[in-house]
């Protein structure tokens, strides 16, 4: 695993971390290959049933890092390059892993999250941001579109004439607003902990439930109403009745913690 993102796992819960503090957190390659590396792992992870995504240091991740890309290296040669393991390709699929897990990922937002990091954190199922967060659709600087998967991660959090203008500006977007027009589920003094709170909570659920609740929402948001009904139904038929959704009954009943496989 790459020094740049950091693994932890603890009690069903895996903490995954940006760790270029120094630089914000920008991305350079390291970040690009360490997010997908890191999503592949965990995924493949029966034990895990919730996920965080953060930051060290004091931003979340100011974005690409431009002068590390820029300045040799293979990233723009592999940027587009598709593989058979996900429709996205390579940098967007640095983001789009944490659509493509199976478990429910919570960002922990705080200080600066620009660009190619808000579109790590617009991945997450959940975002919790910290008062001070400043967020920005920041690829207009360069000239650019948001092309790390931001068009299937935020047009069904935010309305599309706002997400737009952001992106057509660049503008800074501070947290009140934020949480008002979808960038961020809620604040929270300490998003971090917040974070971890939420993905002890998710992770003692049923982790089938969890698993298909995320498939059904995200593949049933997609489709019209026929087949997200007939989804919604074989996805149930796939928990009830399965051991650990058993389980979930008897400890409700039992007034205990459940206690799943």
């Amino acid at each position: 695993m790459s020094e740049s993102i950091l693994v932890d796992v603890e009690q069903h819960v895996a903490t995954v971390t940006l760790n270029r503090p120094d630089k914000l957190n920008a991305a350079d390659m390291s970040v690009f290959s360490g997010m997908i590396e890191a999503g592949e792992m965990l995924a493949a992870r029966d034990d895990v049933r919730a996920i965080v995504l953060q930051g060290a240091g004091r931003s979340f991740c100011t974005g690409i890092d431009v002068n590390s890309l820029m300045s040799g290296g293979d990233f723009a040669s592999k940027a587009f390059e598709v593989t058979d393991k996900s429709p996205a390709n390579f940098a967007q699929r640095a983001a789009f892993i944490w659509q493509e897990v199976p478990q429910p990922v919570i960002a922990a937002v705080h200080g600066q999250c620009f660009g190619g990091g808000l579109q790590f954190a617009m991945a997450a199922d959940i975002r919790i941001g910290s008062h001070d967060v400043d967020m920005r659709v920041l690829e207009i600087k360069w000239g650019i579109i948001p092309d790390m998967s931001l068009s299937q991660t935020a047009f069904h959090c935010v309305p599309i004439d706002v997400l737009k203008e952001l992106t057509f500006t660049g503008r800074s977007v501070g947290s009140e607003e934020a949480v008002r027009i979808g960038l961020l589920t809620r604040l929270h003094d300490d998003p971090q902990a917040a974070a971890l709170e939420l993905a002890k909570t998710i992770a003692s659920k049923n982790p089938d439930a969890t698993r298909r609740a995320k498939q059904l929402f995200n593949e049933g948001w997609r489709s019209n109403l026929a087949p997200s009904l007939e989804l919604e139904a074989n996805l149930q038929k796939e928990v009830m009745g399965q051991p650990n959704q058993v389980e979930a009954i008897m400890s409700n009943m039992e007034r205990r913690e459940a206690r799943y496989k």
